[in-house]
């Protein structure tokens, strides 16, 4: 597994949680889920994302995305 598929399941598991815990407990849950949304778009645009910098310090190998 690579930097980006890492992030990529990360992000997704995150954000099934947050509507998950949204619909069950608390629709302030889905504040997490945008929290993850926001994450990803401003990644993508600036290339700067803290889970891969976490990713990369445990040693998974960078992919395209994340050099």
């Amino acid at each position: 597994m690579n930097i980006d598929r890492a992030v990529m399941l990360f992000a997704g598991a995150v954000n099934l949680v947050g509507l998950l815990l949204g619909w069950l407990v608390n629709p302030y849950w889905l504040l997490l889920s945008a929290f993850v949304g926001l994450n990803l778009t401003q990644a993508s645009l600036t290339g700067f994302c803290p889970a891969a910098m976490i990713f990369a310090k445990l040693g998974l190998k960078p992919g395209a995305a994340f050099k």
